[in-house]
């Protein structure tokens, strides 16, 4: 369960916990330069896992879309409770995939996910990895990737993800059709050490989101610049669980942002949304994220009457994506709160060459390449 609660009466988990949240985690992010955790080395293991045969993500596109989502079970055999210190993720297709996430599937929900695992082929995952049928859950984060550096990225030092005995892995990639369609097997390599005396603070992350609105830049015409007709399209590409999660965080965000009146700034438009704080947080450091559309995004702590950024960036590059490291000693009370800032330009739709040859829309929060997020993932400890 996130640490944050909705300022109104929603449930947390129907607003925050779509497990397609689209974002390099902190455990693939600089923020672990660091070091790894302070174990002994004898003590940690790395196995490698992967797609036990090629997968074809052309095969698996329905009603015209252009994105894939698809998820593999891994048995990681885990005959004790160990920690997760350290992820890799390793892809075949790189140009084609639009990011990669590892979930811990602990043994309470090994059955589901083994029934949901048909012939050992894995299964169309859009929304959160243990419910395709679109409803939402808290299935934990191991690690994940978007692009941006290939390489180890170990857990902040002292910290780690528990990993209980008998627990299975989820890989969930989604696959970017207008990359690519070449058939595909990615792996993950991750490094755990035992849990019994290893004294690591467990890693939270933490995600906070705010709606996009993009309606069609001036001049700019067709069908789907219709909102309401620009979302039943979204649901028909990925899934009932779009509206209801496009619903919650415009529900929840209303103060901050109004969909009918886009904040707008000459060709740009900013959306802004603020959460509250409910426990103590030692904060490590933050990952802004958005897709093609997006400029500049910020992750800011309001703390005692002071903001300080946990993470923003400028000049949003999608094709290197990293996290940043909060400022040292940076901790959030009950009281607090966290704002996430993202601005797009809309025309980019126009110019860019993946983009210009689709039909003009009115662009949401969506799962796919060509539609929005504005998501800031935050990692801290409890203590």
């Amino acid at each position: 369960m996130l640490p944050m609660r909705p300022r109104r009466h929603l449930p947390l988990r129907s607003v925050l916990l779509a497990g397609i949240l689209a974002s390099t985690s902190l455990l693939s992010s600089g923020v672990s330069q660091a070091g790894a955790a302070t174990v002994h080395p004898a003590a940690a293991v790395t196995k490698t896992y992967g797609l036990s045969t090629a997968f074809n993500p052309k095969s698996a596109a329905v009603n015209g879309s252009t994105d894939v989502y698809h998820c593999s079970l891994i048995n990681p055999h885990l005959s004790s409770d160990r920690v997760l210190v350290s992820s890799e993720f390793l892809p075949s297709q790189a140009k084609e995939l639009h990011h990669a996430i590892y979930f811990l599937i602990p043994p309470e929900k090994a059955a589901l996910a083994r029934s949901l695992n048909v012939g050992g082929k894995g299964w169309s995952c859009f929304g959160a990895p243990l419910n395709p049928s679109g409803a939402f859950d808290a299935t934990t984060w191991l690690g994940g990737w978007a692009p941006g550096p290939l390489e180890p990225h170990p857990t902040p030092s002292g910290t780690g993800i528990p990993v209980p005995k008998g627990s299975l892995v989820v890989l969930q990639i989604h696959y970017n059709l207008l990359a690519g369609t070449a058939p595909d097997r990615s792996q993950v390599k991750l490094t755990t050490v035992p849990a019994k005396g290893s004294h690591l603070k467990t890693l939270e992350i933490s995600k906070f989101v705010a709606p996009p609105d993009l309606p069609c830049p001036a001049g700019v015409t067709g069908p789907l610049c219709d909102r309401q007709a620009s979302i039943d399209d979204l649901v028909a590409r990925t899934g009932t669980q779009a509206a209801q999660f496009l619903a919650g965080i415009e529900y929840v965000c209303k103060a901050d942002h109004n969909a009918a009146t886009p904040q707008f700034s000459g060709k740009l438009v900013t959306t802004t949304c603020t959460w509250p704080v409910n426990q103590t947080m030692h904060i490590l450091g933050g990952t802004p994220h958005m897709h093609l559309l997006g400029q500049s995004e910020s992750i800011v702590l309001n703390h005692g009457g002071t903001s300080t950024a946990i993470a923003s960036i400028q000049h949003y590059n999608f094709d290197h994506q990293v996290s940043y490291p909060a400022p040292k000693g940076m901790i959030a009370t009950p009281g607090d709160t966290i704002t996430v800032s993202c601005t797009f330009d809309p025309t980019i739709r126009q110019r860019l060459p993946s983009l210009r040859k689709l039909p003009a829309r009115y662009v949401t929060w969506g799962d796919g390449s060509s539609d929005e997020m504005c998501l800031g993932s935050v990692g801290w400890t409890a203590s």
